[in-house]
């Protein structure tokens, strides 16, 4: 099995390569045999950058330069095909931290979307690690596919994907307290937890990311309530660039803010009750029935791919699996602003 997540040395046919050109606007491109990249500025043959090392610089027809670099894995999560809305690499990073991701280990996640977080998580667990991603959707686990072929060159032997409902597929997938780590990426991920708890081993951590407040509150009501696990944490996280260049320091205009909330909490073993849960237990609940109302999938919102849509994205995404045989790119096609 190849376990290279990253390929180093020279450029070679079927790499993608991220080249930066006149006023930093990059093209991703396969390199292919005869290829060539088209823009105003000129043609840029792809035989011209086979053979370089990373972070060459080649010039086109008209004399541009252009630095040759593989993209890094953030490039590319930010600029592949999409079947659903991608986890940021802020957040990803965020959760390879908070769940304790390790080499090794027995990875659950659910919903796969387009593949992005997949990708992080199964470059953390290693060769020896697995991972088993639940999608509901048979495009979006069809886009995941595809878009994790494209990056890493194969589809890695130690990652399975159910296309199915995870609280239905999990108790026939997984042993119950077989899983280290359980990750969910979904709408109302609350109706997962009783499952996951099942399949997680004590001490074992389950994640969710959610978009909203209202999913936040009902997701750590309902951790609470299960008796089963720790007291949740909850995050979020913004990150800020900024614009450094000799005595000119200072934010930039723009950031990153907020994309989800992280919440967290540890398996406990069986019978196990902390002693703030004998606490917690004495007071009234601050939540009313009615507010239960508001935490329902459809109150929280649900943003919806049309079917066209989906079949475009999953036809963008195998033809970038397909490799350099078939793809062809020019000045939009596969561009990353």
């Amino acid at each position: 099995m190849n376990t290279d997540l990253r390929p180093r040395g020279p450029f070679r046919y079927g790499d993608r390569v991220q080249l930066t050109g006149p006023k930093g606007r990059m093209h991703t491109v396969t390199l292919r045999e005869g290829g060539e990249l088209h823009t105003h500025h000129g043609v840029l043959p792809h035989a011209k950058i086979v053979d370089l090392p990373d972070g060459s610089v080649v010039s086109n027809s008209a004399g541009h330069d252009y630095l040759a670099l593989r993209p890094l894995l953030r490039d590319f999560v930010m600029s592949m095909p999409r079947g659903a809305a991608i986890v940021y690499p802020k957040d990803a990073a965020q959760i390879l931290a908070a769940a304790d991701i390790f080499p090794g280990a027995r990875v659950v996640e659910a919903g796969v979307g387009s593949g992005a977080l997949s990708l992080w998580l199964l470059r953390a667990i290693g060769a020896e690690g697995t991972l088993t991603s639940f999608e509901r959707r048979e495009e979006f686990a069809d886009v995941a596919k595809a878009n994790v072929e494209t990056f890493l060159g194969h589809v890695p032997e130690n990652w399975d994907v159910v296309v199915g409902d995870l609280v239905e597929q999990l108790p026939s997938t997984a042993q119950p307290g077989s899983v280290d780590r359980v990750v969910l990426d979904m709408l109302a991920p609350w109706e997962c937890i009783d499952v996951a708890a099942d399949a997680l081993a004590p001490g074992g951590v389950v994640l969710c990311y959610i978009a909203t407040a209202t999913q936040l509150s009902r997701v750590a009501e309902y951790l609470r309530g299960t008796g089963l696990f720790t007291e949740p944490e909850a995050t979020e996280t913004m990150v800020r660039g900024w614009h450094v260049e000799g005595l000119a320091v200072r934010p930039d205009h723009r950031m990153v803010a907020h994309t989800g909330f992280l919440i967290t909490a540890r398996r406990l073993a069986p019978g196990a009750i902390p002693p703030d849960v004998r606490k917690r237990a004495l007071k009234k609940p601050s939540y009313s029935d009615e507010d239960v109302e508001v935490w329902t999938p459809g109150a929280v919102g649900d943003r919806e791919i049309t079917d066209k849509n989906l079949r475009k994205r999953v036809r963008e995404a195998q033809r970038a699996a397909g490799g350099g045989r078939a793809l062809t790119e020019n000045s939009t096609g596969d561009d990353v602003d």
